[in-house]
């Protein structure tokens, strides 16, 4: 079973993670923001249909996912490369190939870190090399808020 597989079956089936309401909502996005190979995005359509909550679920869900990126941008910034590459399997190849991004697009790459799979490597890049954390922040801020805002809308409307 992949690690992705694994980690999304621990968070939603064993733990009932939709069960719990908005504070499962809160440990479960938190958790996907970080290092941890799952996402969030089932997790929380299924809270946000059993709650019928939509503010509640984009405030909570928004906080978590802000919280586990921001974590994440600050294990990047106080970790080495040698830390990163035997800890988090990220290869020096990979960091590299971000540093490049970061120096061309700058900050503005926080908005895209709820992208699945690259949006943890961005937000640690992020911190890794020291991009200005109250701007990284608030950025990551907002991509995270339209993120699920899009979902709620999109649920909510249609």
């Amino acid at each position: 079973m992949p690690v992705s597989s694994f980690v999304a079956y621990i968070c939603t089936d064993m733990l009932n993670l939709q069960d719990i309401g908005l504070l499962g909502l809160f440990i479960g996005t938190f958790l996907a923001a970080t290092i941890l190979p799952f996402s969030s995005d089932a997790l929380y359509l299924a809270v946000l249909f059993a709650t019928r909550n939509p503010v509640g679920c984009l405030a909570v869900g928004t906080a978590g996912n802000w919280l586990g990126s921001v974590t994440t941008y600050w294990l990047g910034r106080c970790a080495s490369w040698e830390f990163l590459v035997k800890h988090f399997k990220i290869s020096r190849e990979t960091l590299e190939k971000q540093k490049k991004s970061i120096d061309r697009y700058g900050v503005w790459l926080a908005l895209l870190s709820w992208v699945p799979v690259i949006g943890d490597v961005i937000a640690l890049a992020l911190g890794f090399y020291k991009a200005p954390a109250t701007v990284t922040h608030i950025l990551l801020l907002v991509g995270k808020f339209a993120r699920f805002a899009i979902w709620t809308t999109a649920i909510w409307i249609f």
